[in-house]
């Protein structure tokens, strides 16, 4: 089965490498204390302690695994010095709501998102109905709350 490939933006392979590194580096051998501290105290038997940071290992090894599979099958996205007229990953855009509302959403490969900063997936429905559009192109997409209507109206 192949690989997933991973889109990111330079920030965002950086972002990812620091929390490998900080998980590898602090957080790991913090947890291997809390386990050696929870055996030395009561054993492994019924111990809480000893449980909870069995679960927080488990929990840190699942975290390192994932980030170095994103890590190792990232492809970065490098900012074009002339932006492009269509939208792809990696670019800014503008869009206008029926309204007169503006939003402005960065478009991201999944591993990056982050709603609240308007960093949308590529895969994502918005991002999706975004992609390859151009300045001036409108569109329209089913969403839960009905159909929503955008004008693109600037891509950096």
């Amino acid at each position: 089965m192949p690989q997933k490939e991973y889109f990111l933006t330079p920030e965002g392979q950086a972002k990812l490498e620091a929390e490998l590194e900080q998980l590898l580096t602090v957080k790991r051998p913090e947890v291997a204390h809390k386990i050696q501290t929870a055996k030395e105290i009561g054993g492994t038997a019924n111990n809480a302690e000893y449980e909870d940071a069995k679960n927080e290992q488990a929990f840190v090894e699942g975290r390192i695994l994932t980030l170095e599979e994103m890590l190792k099958n990232a492809h970065v996205i490098e900012a074009e010095s002339v932006p492009s007229q269509q939208v792809k990953l990696g670019s800014q855009v503008a869009v206008r709501h029926p309204d007169g509302k503006q939003e402005n959403y960065t478009i991201v490969g999944s591993a990056e998102v982050d709603p609240v900063e308007g960093r949308i997936s590529n895969e994502s429905p918005v991002g999706q109905a975004l992609m390859g559009k151009e300045v001036g192109d409108k569109i329209e997409l089913e969403v839960p709350a009905g159909v929503l209507k955008l004008v693109i109206v600037e891509i950096r």
